[in-house]
């Protein structure tokens, strides 16, 4: 077999889009796709957004990249910002989700480190999460589907159970540096940390001199219908992760961190070429612009609300299929009783309608953050259109 030229890594569908509209896709052939799945949580204000396309076109013509080595007055408007609206006290700029966990685990190892502990280094993590597809991160994780073949895998990570208190608190000794966990397990399955379970590993990372790492790649940036997901639990985190939304479709990530968990990184501790463009700036200013005010995050609370009521009206009328609904905001999971991605193939390929398969046999729903109600009818309408002509025996 030749290989093709793009590295075969991916399953590609039949689905190629050429353009997009709002929360729409266009294809080759010109046929047109619903698109709640928003590039898995990336396109938060779906596709050609007036105020993200204004301001990345004219940053494209003003200036795209230099270095890090100079000064950055986009970037340090952008951090400000995040600064602003966060627990956070700094801001170290990436280019992807991945990257953003790999500089919040250097970050919660360099603190012990310079506090004189370097064999604090153990990350505790959870079982069914996805940290990214870098060595460090699939590390954190206990999926050997990101595991297998890439052996040896780096030391100094622990997988216990997720929402189990007691198996994190067992798992913690003198090596333990800190904990790191999705708030809300996106690619495990749309499964929410309960609020003891995240106030729980607070408390106990204050008792023991941890740190706590949130991953907020995919249910942070409004998803949830607050800035980040941990607003709605009463804590906050000492590092966290954060990428997809914070771009609007642009290539970013972030790790935002306190002045105390940040402090063992100075100069020449970390980099990145490409972190924290001019272009990349751009694009999260103008996301900020949108999305970090009280009347977008309500709306997004409300639009979700009106979804997953929708859903739950729904789902009864198909119990051979559906099981649950589940998630907050409009980062909403439906629980299947058979294979998630034989359905998501099936509302793709019969009924125009993009979603994203995830674990535990969850079909992801992950709108853009401004659908209006017309969008919400249309999905309802094609997802009970498929599951009246699916047939899981058949898939």
């Amino acid at each position: 077999m030749t290989i093709t030229p793009l590295m075969p890594v991916y399953p590609r569908c039949d689905v190629r889009p050429v353009r997009g509209e709002g929360a729409y896709l266009i294809g080759e052939r010109g046929e047109r796709y619903l698109d709640f799945a928003s590039g898995i949580a990336v396109n938060l204000l779906g596709h050609g957004h007036p105020v993200l396309v204004k301001a990345i076109a004219e940053q494209a013509a003003t200036l795209m990249h230099v270095s890090n080595l100079y000064g950055s007055p986009q970037g340090e408007k952008v951090a400000k910002r995040l600064v602003d609206l966060t627990f956070a006290d700094t801001v170290f700029f990436t280019n992807s989700g991945a990257e953003a966990v790999e500089c919040a685990i250097k970050t919660a190892r360099r603190y012990h480190y310079v506090n004189g502990q370097p064999e604090r280094h153990r990350i505790i993590s959870f079982a069914n999460a996805f940290h990214g597809r870098t060595l460090g991160t699939i590390s954190a994780t206990n999926q050997p589907k990101m595991r297998d073949g890439f052996e040896p895998l780096l030391p100094g990570f622990d997988v216990v159970p997720f929402n189990d208190l007691a198996a994190a608190e067992a798992a913690i000794g003198p090596d333990a540096a800190g904990f790191l966990i999705e708030p809300i397990q996106g690619e495990g399955g749309i499964l929410p940390a309960t609020p003891e379970f995240l106030t729980g590993l607070r408390k106990l990372a204050d008792e023991h001199g941890m740190l706590l790492i949130l991953d907020e790649v995919q249910c942070g940036y409004a998803r949830t219908g607050t800035f980040f997901a941990y607003e709605q639990y009463g804590i906050t985190p000492d590092i966290m992760a954060v990428a997809k939304g914070i771009g609007g479709g642009f290539p970013l990530g972030a790790c935002l961190a306190t002045e105390e968990a940040a402090k063992g990184m100075v100069i020449g501790t970390h980099g990145s070429t490409y972190g924290g463009n001019p272009l990349a700036m751009a694009a999260a200013n103008a996301v900020l612009d949108v999305v970090a005010n009280d009347e977008f995050l309500a709306n997004v609370r409300q639009t979700g609300e009106r979804l997953r009521q929708a859903l739950e009206q729904l789902l009864p009328n198909h119990d051979h299929l559906f099981e649950s609904v589940r998630g907050m905001g409009l980062m909403l999971g439906v629980k299947l009783k058979s294979d998630s991605r034989a359905f998501v193939a099936h509302l793709r390929d019969k009924h125009g309608l993009l979603t994203v398969a995830a674990g535990d046999n969850v079909v992801r729903v992950l709108p853009p953050l401004n659908i209006e109600e017309s969008h919400i009818a249309e999905f309802i309408e094609k997802l009970s259109a498929g599951a009246r002509d699916y047939s899981p025996a058949a898939a």
